[in-house]
């Protein structure tokens, strides 16, 4: 039963997370916690979030912008090595609260960057990937945290999905492989994230069609309500024991 039940939860998550590019690891996490243990869920929706990523590459492959990547990743993979490590002794709780606060605070701030018409370059994409790979390799998941930052560059719809993937893909990677070197990633937990990444594959490639039929300001909208979601969870994360 807490198999199907992952499955249901990552297809319906790998869905939301196609269609707003982020969103899958805040859905799916709780139910790994509650089917596997907070011990296991970390690394096993690691496992999940390489796979996830790279189903929404494969979807959007056209639409990939490879030097936003490229700027974005050569900094943030080896902070999510860093980060990684410093998760073995480091409380999350205060960069959960720290993160929740950001991402509510990002969507007015995203509506003014806007109205001013004010836009990112491959090197605020080069420093977001420092801070953002860092914060990956300790929490759970800080997907929402790279949305604004890709829009501000002026990514939308499938070029945002798949550029953010690609870029997200290697950080994952490189914590995997982080956990897998300290112990945490057993070959049990490896079986159990491919489980939970295949569920997550396939509502990527179900979102596709719903996000093709997005007008801009309707992506955007939804947009902003993951994003408050997302820091409202943080923010209950964070008061938890």
């Amino acid at each position: 039963m807490a198999v199907l039940f992952v499955l249901i939860v990552g297809l319906i998550a790998g869905t939301v997370s196609g269609i707003v590019g982020t969103g899958s690891s805040i859905m799916l996490m709780p139910v790994l916690v509650y089917a596997y243990g907070p011990k296991e869920a970390v690394p096993i929706m690691a496992v999940a979030s390489v796979m996830a990523n790279f189903s929404r590459i494969l979807a959007w492959w056209r639409e990939v912008d490879w030097r936003a990547c490229a700027a974005y990743s050569v900094t943030g993979i080896p902070s999510a090595v860093l980060g990684a490590r410093t998760l073995l002794a480091l409380p999350s709780h205060a960069v959960d609260l720290a993160i929740g606060i950001f991402l509510i605070a990002m969507v007015p701030v995203r509506h003014w960057l806007a109205r001013h018409d004010l836009k990112a370059n491959l090197w605020h994409l080069a420093i977001g990937g420092a801070v953002i790979g860092y914060l990956t390799g300790i929490v759970v998941s800080t997907g929402p945290l790279s949305v604004p930052l890709f829009l501000f560059y002026g990514l939308s719809k499938g070029a945002f999905l798949a550029t953010e993937a690609a870029s997200s893909l290697g950080l994952y990677f490189a914590k995997s492989v982080t956990f897998e070197r300290f112990g945490a990633l057993t070959q049990d937990v490896f079986i159990k994230g491919l489980v939970a990444g295949a569920s997550l594959m396939s509502g990527a490639f179900i979102a596709k069609r719903f996000v093709l039929h997005l007008k801009p300001d309707m992506f955007r909208l939804v947009m902003d309500a993951i994003m408050i979601a997302a820091g409202l969870s943080m923010l209950w994360n964070a008061t938890q024991p």
